[in-house]
């Protein structure tokens, strides 16, 4: 079970300093069963003169950050250490109603699924419907973990994988077209498909790392996307469009949404000269942790440090 430290740095640069308004930082991992946090260091360069953290309609972890005073830089980094529990794709167990596609969701969980099931995004030629129904075997029963898993691992291959750091996403019409773009488009594009064929998808914000120097994973260095299916029987598994994983392997959860606009990692507003930005740069480094740091309990769990946050 591997021992991570994630160390997140965002820095914003002006010619001239400028007033910070309100600032949203969403870079603390989830707790889940599958992702234990040890331990969490957020430090902010100038530090806030007020920093209150709540719980968004998803259960995301979010900080917010007040400022008073004039600056020309803004720093936040976000050091965390987490025990990370890997589920493979064997591990995913399916409910049988649900192995084959179609199957309905069940009239418990429709309720509360609903709204990942929308579509996000107009598709007036059905050029998303088409494009996902190649998926579905036309010969047959088509396994829905096997439908899934097709269309995941049919976007690393067919698909180039492009860095972009700006902000927002093309639209799923777009990637088809370009057949390029970087995980949070790859992860959109699936998103929209499934949803086309009736599954619950959500967008997930978080962190890539190479669980062996044998694989070849894309995305490290800045935050990652991918999906979120809900699947009866194992609930929500992951899907790595961008580097065809299908569970948790090598991906730390930070943020859920419906939208990715609903998961940004940094957001707010400054105020000055419209010429005084300078430019922003974005470090992510995912490294094994020393255990020795964190000795087990007699029980086997691994003692907790206290999580905590703290300003520069």
């Amino acid at each position: 079970m591997p021992l991570l430290t994630i160390r997140h740095v965002t820095d914003y640069r002006y010619k001239a300093p400028v007033s910070l308004g309100e600032h949203r930082i969403m870079m603390r991992p989830r707790e889940a069963f599958d992702q234990h946090l040890l331990s969490a260091r957020l430090e902010i360069d100038p530090k806030p003169k007020e920093l209150r953290w709540l719980h968004d309609v998803f259960g995301n972890s979010v900080a917010m950050a007040l400022f008073e005073r004039r600056t020309s830089h803004l720093t936040v980094t976000s050091e965390t250490t987490l025990e990370h529990a890997p589920l493979a794709q064997g591990q995913v167990d399916v409910e049988p109603y649900a192995r084959l596609f179609p199957f309905t969701y069940s009239s418990e969980d429709m309720p509360d699924l609903l709204r990942s099931i929308e579509r996000q995004h107009h598709d007036p030629e059905r050029v998303i419907d088409n494009w996902a129904r190649g998926f579905v075997s036309n010969h047959g029963d088509t396994e829905t973990i096997a439908l899934l898993t097709a269309m995941a691992t049919g976007i690393k291959r067919d698909f180039t994988y492009v860095p972009r750091h700006e902000k927002g996403t093309q639209s799923p019409i777009e990637t088809l077209k370009k057949r390029q773009g970087t995980c949070r488009d790859f992860a959109v594009l699936m998103i929209e498909a499934v949803r086309a064929l009736g599954f619950a998808a959500r967008f997930v914000s978080g962190y890539v790392y190479n669980p062996s120097r044998k694989e070849d994973v894309l995305g490290g260095g800045n935050t990652h996307a991918w999906v979120r299916i809900f699947l009866p029987g194992s609930g929500w598994v992951e899907f790595d469009p961008t580097n065809g994983i299908i569970g948790n392997r090598g991906l730390i959860r930070v943020a859920i949404a419906r939208d990715p606009y609903q998961a940004l990692p940094l957001s707010g507003t400054w105020f000055g000269l419209p010429a005084s930005y300078l430019g922003m740069d974005v470090t992510v480094d995912v490294s094994r942790a020393d255990p020795a740091k964190f000795p087990r309990s007699s029980h086997g769990a691994i003692n907790s440090r206290p999580v905590g946050t703290s300003g520069k």
